[in-house]
């Protein structure tokens, strides 16, 4: 690490340590530490909101699935915006904002527990994020260490560590007040960065119509695997269709990206963003509607210039790796082979010359190099050889330059990956292939911003579920300062659950981490969230049957039914000896539909039908809940 590059970062992390201390000064009362004083400016809000909504997996996790999916998540970044932040702004956030205030609600759950009367509703609502939302933070934690720890040569898990311990400390002394104000900054670095992603993006790949030219021509380079599922290439929507029952082969599959692409990733992360607990408690934090209308120009902007320039930088990543990419280096070895286990899909691992005949040729074909700073010979990189490859030889003779000619995907498979790729690692490579190096520091802090807006309110909000929502609902006690010790070492243990996630589970894992914990979310809240906001007969039976069917149907398809998560979890293969429970008589394509598409329509019927069917809450409580005195 240059003199600079120290010197950057140190006056960022004094930023964040004096704007973490500012808060920790103002914080007076629960309510400070819980919803930051119900009096915050309107532009920190929707900046917070923002960075909490946009963290690394969004540019990172979601970036390297757009490089390998297509254009197609910009669909997810037109929900995001209509639905993520003019429909929560407009129609979601003032009658949280008044609801929340009225009935003296400091987190999400506690909103959904006063306006049913119920005890249970709220410490489900709070077992429920702090026993899930590690999954989510684990996310955003492996996307800050896969370009924190190549940035600074250190070991992935350091920068893991490193990583979460920093953020975990401003959310325990400063709460609410310290996550917004850093929030707020971060959100600033994480704008600033992207511009300059997107500008530099286009101006290295000649301009807009001929970046995105060359990408649509690159069609017939799709991998195979990914045509035998329906991509039809970079800039076009994957094939549409539902496979029949019965069916096996190219006729089963042949559909399945479209399901993945639409109904886990655009609906699932799309739709579940209303339910997010860490988001809506944000609303509560101003104090009027004018407020929250200021901050939806703000906040819809901010998503713009976020996941937009992710999800086309991500695709448009495949352009530079093929035409324009050049690793100067050392030939340590043109003919190493890298076998990729029986089924294609283990980790990478060297074959040695007296290895079997079977392994031998199955093994593909990697140029081993070494880059010209890297002394020791255990610094070894590999790269993939195709027919494109290029290998030039310097002015002695030595072999000291490689083209690879390479797709984003392939690009990432090293020795010790998946010869698929981690699609994690794309951006992080692409922007340390193509940019100069005094970008990969903005870009840091970029990420940096983003992983730690959006990891510190996973962590204020895990602390408030356990502190808040089950403790003082289980005691009794209400701002106390055990309440306050408990929702700290509730932070402390979702950092640790958060991490020990991230130290066990790597490859390709931050988008669909995310995707999961979003639906479950959805599946989850929303019906008994959007039934305390508007409509007055819904009751207490009613949210609780809607949450225990939302959360029930969504993990259990998430557990034996959905291919890629079960496969994933293994609960299904240790219980039955079988990937999946889905019954032959079903089409295959139900096995990569998501969970919410199930489990949320259930969810709603359930709240609707248990309502209709269950004595009315008392009609003072409703008056009062929708801002009546309150009963004697």
């Amino acid at each position: 690490m240059d003199v600079v590059t120290l010197i950057i970062l140190l006056c960022y992390l004094f930023a964040i340590a004096y704007l973490g201390y500012r808060g920790y000064r103002q914080t007076k009362t629960a309510t400070d530490y819980l919803v930051a004083g119900r009096n915050i400016n309107p532009l920190i809000m929707a900046l917070s909101y923002g960075a909490t909504f946009i963290s690394t997996s969004a540019i990172v996790g979601f970036g390297g699935v757009a490089a390998n999916l297509g254009m197609g998540l910009l669909w997810l970044t037109f929900l995001n915006i209509f639905v993520g932040i003019y429909i929560a702004f407009v129609f979601l956030g003032n009658p949280t904002r008044r609801m929340g205030h009225h009935l003296d609600a400091h987190t999400f759950p506690e909103l959904l527990g006063k306006r049913f009367q119920s005890r249970t509703l709220q410490i489900l609502g709070g077992l429920i994020i702090f026993c899930f939302m590690p999954l989510y933070a684990m996310a955003v934690i492996i996307g800050g260490a896969e370009f924190i720890g190549p940035i600074f040569h250190i070991p992935f898990n350091a920068a893991l560590f490193l990583f979460a311990f920093i953020v975990a400390a401003y959310v325990i002394a400063g709460g609410m007040k310290g996550v917004m104000f850093t929030d707020a900054l971060q959100a600033t670095i994480m704008l600033i960065g992207m511009i300059i992603l997107f500008t530099v993006t286009y101006t290295t790949l000649g301009g807009f119509t001929t970046a995105h030219q060359t990408l649509t021509d690159m069609a017939p380079r799709v991998p195979a695997p990914l045509k035998a599922i329906g991509h039809r290439g970079w800039t076009m929507i994957p094939a549409f269709g539902w496979a029949k029952a019965g069916t096996s082969g190219p006729e089963a599959i042949q559909f399945n990206l479209w399901w993945t692409m639409v109904s886990t990733i655009i609906l699932g992360v799309g739709i579940g963003v209303l339910a997010q607990p860490q988001l809506i408690v944000r609303f509560m934090t101003v104090n009027s509607r004018q407020a929250l209308n200021r901050a939806v120009v703000a906040g819809g902007i901010f998503i713009l210039f976020m996941t937009g320039v992710a999800f086309v930088v991500g695709p448009l990543s495949n352009v530079y790796f093929a035409k324009r990419e050049v690793i100067r280096c050392r030939i340590a070895d043109e003919q190493a082979l890298l076998d990729p286990g029986p089924d294609g899909k283990a980790k990478l691992t060297l074959v040695s010359s007296d290895a079997p005949p079977e392994i031998q040729s199955r093994s593909k074909r990697f140029v081993a190099y070494r880059m010209p700073d890297d002394a020791p010979d255990q610094a070894l990189r590999y790269v993939l050889w195709t027919p494109e490859m290029k290998i030039t030889r310097g002015a002695e003779g030595q072999l000291d330059e490689i083209r690879p000619g390479l797709i984003a995907i392939a690009r990432t498979a090293t020795l010790g990956t998946p010869l698929s790729g981690n699609s994690d690692a794309i951006i992080p490579h692409y922007v340390a292939s193509a940019f100069p190096k005094w970008f990969g520091v903005v870009f840091l802090l970029t990420l940096l911003a983003a992983a730690m807006s959006t990891l510190s309110s996973q962590f204020h909000a895990m602390g408030t579920a356990i502190g808040r929502d089950v403790f003082e609902t289980l005691t009794g006690e209400r701002h106390s300062s055990r309440s306050i010790l408990i929702t700290r070492l509730g932070i402390v243990l979702g950092l640790a659950a958060a991490i020990v996630l991230g130290k066990t589970v790597r490859f390709n894992i931050i988008a669909l981490a995310t995707a999961i914990f979003f639906g479950l979310c959805g599946a989850a809240f929303l019906p008994a969230f959007l039934g305390a906001l508007f409509w007055k007969r819904m009751n207490r039976p009613g949210a609780l049957a809607s949450l225990l069917v939302g959360f029930s149907v969504s993990a259990l398809w998430s557990i034996f039914i959905n291919s890629k998560t079960a496969t994933g979890l293994g609960i299904c293969k240790a219980l039955f000896s079988k990937d999946t429970l889905l019954p032959p008589s079903f089409s295959p394509t139900w096995a990569v539909v998501d969970p919410l598409i199930v489990a949320l329509p259930l969810s709603f019927l359930t709240a609707v039908a248990v309502s209709l069917l269950t004595r009315p809450m008392p009609e003072s409580h409703v008056k009062w809940c929708f801002g009546g005195s309150k009963p004697q």
